[in-house]
Parts: structure tokens; sequence; C-alpha cells
């Protein structure tokens, strides 16, 4: 079975590569040396140190694990070409049922935030967004209910 191809933008390709070089120059070492250090204090049996560190070590090589592995099946978001609809790496300010503008930028699920209003393409929000167009209405299905959203501005 294939990959499956992970959407991310520029920027969050960038971030993610960053995070693989702290990763592999700076915390596995950290990392190796805090193994090193438990082991010769109180050997690897009934040493909680040496465990700590050792499960950090999975941690840390997971991380590397995955973000190779998004980085091989990455491909790049391109400025969006559809003037006036929806795609990801648009920037949408919506209205919702409640009068409350909010502003999203549309994503891959890779580099989704909602806090930072990045939202996936494929969550309930970014997959009734796409392919829309100024002034359209929404309707999007969550866990929550049904919440209409209305799209102002599209950039």
């Amino acid at each position: 079975m294939g990959q499956k191809d992970i959407r991310i933008t520029k920027e969050g390709l960038a971030n993610l590569e960053q995070e693989l070089q702290h990763l592999t120059m700076v915390r596995r070492p950290e990392v190796a040396e805090k193994i090193k250090r438990a082991r010769e204090v109180g050997g690897t049996e009934n040493n909680a140190e040496y465990d700590d560190a050792k499960n950090e070590q999975a941690f840390v090589e997971g991380r590397i694990l995955m973000l190779d592995n998004i980085m091989k099946n990455a491909i790049i978001i391109e400025s969006p070409v559809l003037p006036d609809t929806v795609e990801l790496g648009n920037k949408v300010l919506i209205q919702n049922q409640d009068g409350k503008i909010e502003q999203y930028t549309i994503v891959g699920s890779t580099e989704s935030n909602p806090i930072e209003g990045k939202i996936s393409n494929e969550s309930p929000v970014g997959r009734a967004l796409l392919g829309k167009k100024i002034g359209n209405k929404v309707d999007v299905n969550t866990p929550a209910g049904i919440f209409i959203l209305k799209i102002i501005e599209i950039s």
C-alpha cells in the first residue's frame, strides 16, 4: 500500500525541517548523554532516570521517523489558482451564525493549528469551505451539531 500524499505549505515544511534538524542535531545527542550518565550512575535495572531517558529516546526517535515520512510524502500547497474560490492555502474570512467574524487558513492536516486559525482541509469546517465562493453559506456538520457559516472574503 502506498503512502498518502501529505499537503503542506512551504512555511509548514520549513518548520518541520527545522524541528527535524533540532531533534537530530540537539535532542538526540542530549538524550544519548542522559542515557550514558544514568547507566554510569546506577546501571540499567531499577533505575528510574535510565528508564525516563530511554522513554525520551523512544519519543525523539519516533518523532524523527514521523517527520522523515511526512517530508518524503509532502506535496507543497501552491498558491491558490481559482479566484474567489476556497482552496488549500487560502485565508477565508467567515461569519458564523452568531454574527462572529473569524479568519481561517486552509492547510493540510499536518500543519493544522486551530489556535493559530490554521484548519485542516480534512476537518469538518475545512471540507465544507473548500470549493465555495464569497457570499456562499455552508452548513458544517460537527459532533456539536450543524453550524452555518457565510464566506465574506477569500485571499
